[in-house]
């Protein structure tokens, strides 16, 4: 598992206290992914709810935990196995049916609301702008390189 230095906790701390809404130095669990993602990570929501130990929506809602019972979490999530720039390309490739590295805008937002962990309207607009070229085609290289910038 992954051991962090003494400066990455720190700024791992300070960066979990600004999601402290009332001052108790905890958090909700249904703000966990939303640290972890803002910490660098990109776990699925399945993921998180698993090492949250599969709460109730009522749980994601109303239990907290504190910093010291985070970070084994955030230690599980930076081990998983990460997807690479050519995993992502290889799986966008299969919807390239010219093979001229662009894939139709509306089947990509098809795919991602569809398919796998399914993104809303919204998070597919703000994942997209200014993707698609005048043909309503997405260069997905280009597109890939966006997302793993983000």
């Amino acid at each position: 598992m992954t051991e962090f230095t003494a400066d990455q906790i720190e700024d791992f701390k300070e960066a979990f206290g600004l999601f402290d809404r009332i001052g108790d130095s905890q958090v909700a669990y249904n703000q966990v992914a939303d640290i972890m993602r803002a910490l660098g990570q990109n776990p699925t929501n399945k993921d998180v709810n698993k090492i949250l130990g599969n709460p109730s929506a009522d749980d994601m809602a109303n239990k907290r935990l504190n910093f010291d019972a985070f970070l084994p979490m955030l230690k599980q999530v930076d081990a998983l196995p990460k997807g690479t720039y050519d995993d992502y390309v290889e799986g966008l490739r299969v919807f390239d049916k010219e093979g001229n590295g662009t894939v139709m805008g509306a089947e990509l937002r098809i795919v991602l609301s569809t398919l796998g962990e399914k993104m809303n309207e919204q998070e597919i607009d703000a994942l997209m702008a200014g993707q698609e070229d005048e043909n309503g085609s997405v260069h997905y290289e280009a597109f890939v390189k966006h997302i793993m910038s983000v």
